[in-house]
């Protein structure tokens, strides 16, 4: 049997990707959503047993589940998982906490700051993720400390991984996910392409960035690098980490 695991990246074009998923497969049955602790081995732990369960499901999907896939001996999981350049990414998140109401630490902080002071304050928390290497944290996890540095091992995992999409790039993303996904046998269409590359539901929450110094600061920041991916799933990824 073989069933989709949907990393689901905060801010990533998850919430559209998962929408289209539930239009092929049925909520609650064949899609399943679920969220786990932080800890690495508790989470990969609670990740499979949850796998285990659902022994019906097509497609898992979820925010906090970690690298690497789990290993189970009834399914063949496909991971799905995407990245988005790293300033976008952190206005947009930015600008949801804002709205979305609660009490929660990045709620409270940015409806009392300014993007600027959002990115600041929560980089100067050393344990804070958010707004620091975000995206080479999350594929980190897929290797141990042993195979090398935390940029060392995102790298490794962007490299293994069948299927990396790219927000910028998400209606090509999406002709790749959907062509795999048909040579694993799925039908259907993963998901809906957008005006444009970038997914409209990412794009329109998105303030503009008119602090030159915020911007030049974030730019410092950035490194880019392309590596070429194998199996013809994204034959280039431009990877940012911010």
């Amino acid at each position: 049997m073989k069933a989709i695991f949907h990393f689901h990246l905060f801010k990533n074009a998850g919430t559209s990707l998962d929408a289209s998923f539930k239009d092929n497969f049925e909520a609650g049955t064949e899609w399943l959503t679920e969220e786990f602790p932080a800890n690495p081995a508790k989470n990969r732990e609670l990740v499979k047993r949850w796998v285990e369960n659902n022994k019906s499901a097509k497609c898992f999907s979820s925010h906090t589940a970690q690298l690497p896939v789990p290993s189970v001996d009834y399914f063949k999981l496909l991971p799905v998982i995407f990245i988005r350049h790293p300033i976008d990414r952190i206005a947009s998140a930015y600008s949801f906490e804002r709205k979305q109401g609660g009490n929660g630490f990045g709620a409270v902080l940015a409806r009392n700051t300014t993007l600027k002071g959002y990115i600041e304050s929560r980089i100067a928390l050393g344990h804070d993720r958010q707004c620091k290497n975000f995206h080479t944290e999350r594929f980190a996890y897929m290797f141990g400390a042993e195979h090398g540095s935390e940029l060392d091992r995102a790298k490794m995992a962007v490299e293994q991984l069948p299927f990396v999409g790219l927000v910028e790039k998400f209606n090509e993303s999406l002709e790749k996910l959907e062509s795999w996904l048909i040579g694993e046998g799925f039908e259907g269409k993963p998901g809906k392409k957008q005006d444009g590359q970038t997914n409209a539901g990412c794009k329109r929450d998105v303030p503009d960035i008119k602090n030159k110094k915020l911007k030049k600061k974030a730019d410092k920041k950035t490194k880019n690098m392309t590596l070429n991916k194998g199996k013809g799933v994204m034959k280039e990824l431009e990877w940012k980490s911010e």
